[in-house]
């Protein structure tokens, strides 16, 4: 299993946009996805700016490329989402899950 991840920064308001937007139209498309295994929005509100971390597991790097295309280093970020972020990352990192426990590996 492979895990990818994504970070941004915003305001509070922003976060809260975008946890909305993750919801509603990010894992929806996910779930569709062949080899996407779950999410995770993780959010740390601090007083400089609200850190987002985007944390998605996947089956293989194939599945990952079926999502982000040939470039599966590139981060996908919607224009709308791109608006609501002070700013992201516009690569993402993945890692070889080599332990886990919890619901994603079943």
């Amino acid at each position: 299993m492979i895990a990818r991840h994504w970070s941004a920064t915003a305001t509070a308001s922003g976060a809260d946009w975008y946890e909305t937007h993750f919801v509603g139209s990010v894992l929806p498309g996910l779930r569709a996805m062949v080899g996407f295994r779950g999410g995770y929005l993780l959010r740390n509100d601090n007083r400089e700016a609200t850190e987002i971390r985007v944390l998605t597991m996947w089956d293989t790097v194939e599945a990952i490329e079926g999502f982000a295309g040939p470039d599966a280093t590139a981060a996908i970020v919607a224009p709308e989402a791109q608006a609501a972020l002070l700013s992201f990352d516009p690569v993402v990192t993945h890692y070889d899950v080599v332990v886990a426990d919890g619901a994603a590996t079943s």
